[in-house]
């Protein structure tokens, strides 16, 4: 029966073996990646049924994150961007810190991104006056610089440096600035949730004191308006961050500052309302405008551009900026539309 299959799959080999030859160099186009990736204009993420509230307000209108399309470097993709306006070609080194695989990029960013909620949450909350209350902080290891002299893993959570809690980045960097370089600080951390004890050492650089590591901190969070945030395991980023604040901002008041109208928008944010740079604002005012937005919301730092593109494609939206969250809504309520 063996040698039956056996010469009946051998004579279709020889039979089809062009067809197969062209099937398995397609596969290969598509899944063989250069060290590419290739832009294109994003799309947007509504966040009606994203946030939800107890006691909370519905808009008329609609606010959304903007987000940029990323691709991997296929041969197929890559040609197709010499041919598709608007899609454009950048090496992968461009994207990651050095030696940072784009896994761990993608690991790193997710973390943003949830930093972006714990931010957006609590600087809509401040504006409001709401009570919260930080249960917890987490302050994990996203990057160790090759000069790091230290058996930090990457993902480490620190807890503590020389004894002390680490409750935020500047305690670390002011325990790292009571040092002297060649010291080595003693730190607690938890990796894979058991404890750990390693060391780092301090050394001096042009910019001060440094250890190497780079840190993001995000929070167990409680707040009396039980706020809640759906996501999705593909998103990732800080770029988010502003819109998701603007959302949390307008379900809990009665004053709906869409006014009905779509508004697309991206932009960091901290947790006192500063708004901050993103990457990718052609890709994204497009996505923006074939989302059919009235109104885009950028940073500072990315309007010129935005106004830039707009002019240059003659779209007909609205493009608003400033350098804080209280700006912004403000801007939205003594619009005439």
């Amino acid at each position: 029966m063996f040698s039956k299959i056996y010469d009946k799959v051998k004579k279709f080999i020889l039979e089809n073996w062009l067809f197969l030859l062209i099937i398995i160099g397609l596969n290969l186009l598509f899944w063989v990646e250069l060290p590419y990736v290739v832009y294109a204009p994003g799309g947007a993420i509504d966040l009606e049924n994203r946030i939800s509230a107890k006691n909370e307000y519905e808009a008329d209108g609609k606010l959304q994150m903007a987000y940029v399309s990323m691709v991997k470097g296929s041969i197929p993709f890559m040609l197709a961007s010499y041919v598709i306006p608007d899609w454009d070609i950048e090496p992968k080194s461009d994207l990651t810190l050095e030696d940072e695989s784009m896994s761990d990029m993608i690991k790193k960013d997710k973390l943003y991104f949830e930093e972006a909620v714990n931010n957006a949450t609590i600087a809509s909350l401040s504006l409001l006056n709401r009570d919260y209350e930080i249960k917890k902080m987490h302050n994990t290891v996203v990057y160790i610089a090759k000069e790091a002299d230290t058996k930090l893993k990457l993902y480490d959570e620190i807890v503590k440096a020389d004894g002390q809690e680490i409750t935020s980045l500047n305690d670390y960097k002011t325990i790292v600035e009571s040092h002297i370089p060649g010291d080595l600080i003693n730190l607690e951390v938890l990796r894979d949730n058991k404890q750990k004890n390693v060391t780092i050492k301090v050394y001096d650089t042009e910019a001060g004191l440094k250890t190497g590591i780079s840190l993001i901190t995000t929070y167990d969070l409680k707040t009396q308006d039980n706020i809640k945030i759906k996501t999705k395991n593909s998103e990732y980023g800080p770029s988010g961050g502003m819109m998701m604040a603007l959302g949390i901002y307008n379900t809990l008041t009665k004053e709906d500052i869409t006014k009905g109208k779509n508004i697309v928008g991206t932009g960091t944010i901290d947790k006192d309302g500063n708004i901050g740079e993103i990457g990718g604002i052609k890709y994204k005012l497009i996505g923006a405008v074939k989302n059919k937005a009235d109104i885009f919301i950028c940073p500072q730092e990315n309007y010129k551009e935005a106004k830039k593109i707009a002019k240059e494609k003659n779209y007909d939206i609205i493009i608003l900026t400033d350098k804080h969250l209280s700006g912004i809504i403000d801007q939205l309520k003594n619009l005439n539309l």
